[in-house]
């Protein structure tokens, strides 16, 4: 499957909501196994909420080398490439370090008390 993320989300991935619209788009092929390339060609600003919920929840459930495997990107800039790999070195990290996960789920409960 090819998906031209300009023609879904516009020219800005920046929301957790829009994240989640390529997410739901994606999920199920990834999860059968099946290639899934994102066509980022057009797309001109880049943020980590929406690579949190596009890719970074996806190794939930998908092992990073199988998401390595069948999820490719093209048409994104050194700043996109840049945010992209952060957001999955961070999911892998949190998704299979406990010890990690813990630790942020108590950094974030601490923040939303303060709040």
């Amino acid at each position: 499957m090819m998906l031209k993320v300009i023609s879904i989300i516009g020219e800005n991935c920046i929301t957790v909501e829009d994240g989640e619209q390529i997410y739901q788009l994606i999920h199920t092929d990834l999860s059968k196994e099946q290639d899934v390339t994102l066509d980022f060609t057009g797309v001109s600003i880049f943020a980590s909420p929406f690579f949190n919920a596009a890719v970074g929840q996806l190794l939930r459930d998908v092992p990073p080398q199988h998401l390595q495997s069948h999820l490719h990107f093209v048409g994104l800039s050194p700043h996109g490439n840049h945010v992209l790999t952060r957001v999955i070195e961070n999911a892998k990290r949190y998704y299979t370090n406990p010890h990690f996960r813990d630790s942020v789920e108590k950094v974030l409960a601490q923040q939303a008390q303060d709040l």
